[in-house]
């Protein structure tokens, strides 16, 4: 039975694409035969590397897809409606992801900004992608202060919606540890407790820059075990 997993975040430039890739590389590396769609696209033009090329760079063996992309660095709904358009339906957005979980083992469907944030015209979100899908919801956070507000919101619009929270992952800690200030320190130990489900991993600032072999071996270091890698609370960052 393929594995549906929607991957959302506390807002935009998070790291959602950098964990979607690393959660797409640990199942690769298992044998796993892993798809990646991006919901929807926004803010890259024709032939510009979007979040799907970036996993596809990332994790070559993955099957990555797009199910729309509009030019305008905007809400998706927004983006379209610039172009004369109304923004792909949740029901597109499933029925694509369904398409590939004929023929994959996991399929990773990785939102755009945030959970609530508009798709089309009609107002629907990510939240009814998964609905939809009947998918858990792995939450990407950021790791400054004000973190904590963020995730809970999104934990509390999962509960709301009958949706499975996956756990969290913090996006992009920085590389020097010096530059953790308190306030990060200590949302390692207080985003478990903001119901979005216990914190499954710590990815460092600028893995998206390696190369796949690297990508992957520090994608094992920065994920648990519940995603495929060895990394645990304990092991600090």
């Amino acid at each position: 039975m393929t594995d549906v997993l929607v991957v959302t975040g506390t807002g935009t430039e998070v790291g959602k694409t950098v964990a979607t890739a690393a959660v797409a590389a640990l199942a690769a590396a298992r044998g796993r035969r892993v798809a990646v769609l991006k919901a929807a696209q926004t803010g890259v033009g024709p032939g510009e590397e979007g979040d799907a090329q970036a996993v596809a760079r990332l994790v070559p063996s993955a099957t990555t897809a797009e199910t729309v992309r509009y030019p305008d660095p905007l809400a998706p709904a927004r983006a379209a409606a610039r172009v004369g358009g109304e923004g792909p339906a949740a029901w597109e957005i499933t029925d694509r992801a369904l398409d590939l979980a004929r023929e994959h083992d996991l399929v990773l469907v990785e939102g755009a900004g945030g959970l609530l944030v508009r798709l089309n015209a009609a107002g629907e979100t990510l939240a009814d992608v998964a609905e939809l899908l009947s998918a858990p919801v792995l939450v990407v956070a950021d790791p400054r202060l004000g973190t904590l507000n963020a995730t809970a919101l999104t934990a509390e619009a999962l509960h709301s919606r009958g949706l499975v929270p996956a756990g969290v992952v913090v996006g992009s800690w920085p590389r020097d540890p010096g530059e953790a200030d308190l306030a990060m320190r200590c949302n390692l130990l207080d985003l478990p407790d903001m119901g979005a489900g216990p914190l499954a991993g710590v990815l460092a600032e600028g893995m998206g820059e390696l190369e796949p072999p690297a990508f992957t071996e520090a994608a094992r270091r920065s994920l648990g075990a519940g995603l495929g890698g060895t990394w645990e609370p304990s092991d600090g960052v």
